[in-house]
């Protein structure tokens, strides 16, 4: 059973940056594409990024494309995410997770979530 464990949250000034990390257990991360989502307080949650296998491909969401960049290190089992020019609309808890397409949609592969890590981008 895989397990997330998402760290690296903060309270952050508007503009600011913060990396996020998520570490994932099991001994074929390396095979799977991964990603980030996350979910505002009283809305559902959304897709943030997603990175291939190997790394070579990103993928990102409209709102944050330009300001968000998706990482991994296979040989650590953790997917990151570098957080720049933040602003008050990114607050929310953020998730990592396996990422599957579905009608080019990106979704979370996995059912079970790990707790997530809160950020909070002050005005």
């Amino acid at each position: 059973q895989v397990q997330l464990v998402e760290s690296g949250g903060g309270l952050v000034q508007n503009g600011g940056s913060l990396r996020l990390s998520c570490a994932a257990s099991g001994r074929t991360f390396s095979a799977y594409n991964m990603g980030w989502f996350r979910q505002a307080p009283g809305k559902e949650r959304e897709f943030v990024a997603l990175i291939s296998w190997s790394g070579g491909r990103s993928n990102y969401a409209d709102s944050v494309k330009g300001r968000f960049t998706i990482s991994r290190d296979n040989a650590k089992d953790t997917v990151y995410l570098q957080m720049n020019s933040l602003k008050p609309e990114d607050t929310a808890v953020y998730y990592c997770n396996r990422v599957t397409v579905v009608a080019g949609s990106p979704k979370n592969a996995l059912d079970a979530w790990g707790q997530g890590t809160l950020v909070t981008v002050s005005s």
